[in-house]
């Protein structure tokens, strides 16, 4: 899905794509169109994810936890794409900073299991095979049967770990990214991801932050100092990171048919994961 095909989608659900500024471009197209934000899923299969995303968005706002909150309760799916709705929040005062995350991550982590709301486990590495299928021969078939062989090695690596911290409700996708500081301070975006599963999946992200993309060492120590641990003290870090590294390199994958960018970066990644170089710097595309 471009940007052309994620408007017709605008237009065929009766939102003005012409007025609409295009925010994201990922595993959904996120469109700001008045005082909305407009979310457009890559396929019908994201639908229940979708669903689940608007229920979490409430639960949180009885939880009290600063977060998103939806302008529709249902999701829609136009022309085979789930569509939500979401309140726009007002204009960030400045550009988030893992230490305004930690405060957010310790309020989710201190949740119960949602009563009436089953939460899935972070299947990390569930979306590997639906990605390398949708970059189909733009990519290496010999990259993606070795990505495939990852996703075999860690999925039960990752099952057997004993965490640290007690399983509950996370994020699952816990970067400064996915935080808006508002002018009544830092709040969780991006909800459809959220999971009941290990705790040290939302550290390890910004741990391989520090290592693959760049992230200043000393925002990342003041982010462990703000959520009060550092998830590299635990000896499971290196299998939860590579299946994070797994993930990443097939979430870019998909978009390798239309995107020569992603295709160069796909192929940085594969290739330093198959060197076994763990500095090798990751970059956007």
């Amino acid at each position: 899905m471009d940007e052309a095909r994620a408007r017709e989608i605008l237009a065929a659900a009766g939102l003005p794509p012409a007025d609409a500024a295009l925010l994201a471009l990922g595993e959904n197209a996120v469109f700001a169109a008045g005082d909305v934000v407009v979310k457009i899923g890559r396929d019908a299969e994201l639908l229940d994810r979708a669903e689940r995303e608007l229920a979490l968005a409430g639960w949180l706002a009885e939880a009290g936890v600063p977060a998103v909150r939806p302008a529709e309760p249902k999701a829609l799916l136009v022309d085979g794409h789930p569509v939500t709705l979401w309140r726009r929040l007002p204009e960030a005062v400045r550009p988030a900073e893992p230490r305004d995350l930690a405060p957010l991550l310790r309020q989710v982590h201190a949740l119960p299991e949602p009563e009436g709301l089953a939460l899935p486990r972070r299947d990390l590495l569930g979306g590997v095979e639906r990605w390398l299928r949708l970059a189909g021969e733009a990519i290496d078939p010999a990259d993606a049967a070795y990505l495939r062989e990852r996703r075999d090695s860690f999925a039960p690596a990752a099952a057997a770990l004993t965490p640290r911290l007690t399983p509950g409700p996370i994020h699952g996708d816990a970067l400064p990214r996915n935080v808006h500081v508002g002018p009544d301070g830092p709040v969780l975006v991006d909800l459809e991801t959220f999971s009941s599963d290990l705790r040290e999946h939302d550290l390890v992200v910004l741990a391989l932050s520090r290592d693959r993309y760049g992230l200043d060492p000393a925002a990342y120590d003041a982010f462990t100092e703000a959520y009060g641990w550092d998830v590299r003290e635990w000896e499971g870090c290196a299998v939860l990171r590579g299946a994070r590294e797994t993930a990443s390199c097939a979430w870019v994958a998909q978009h390798a048919p239309t995107n020569a960018k992603a295709l160069a970066e796909f192929e940085r990644r594969v290739a330093s994961l198959r060197d076994g170089d763990p500095e090798v710097r990751w970059y956007p595309f």
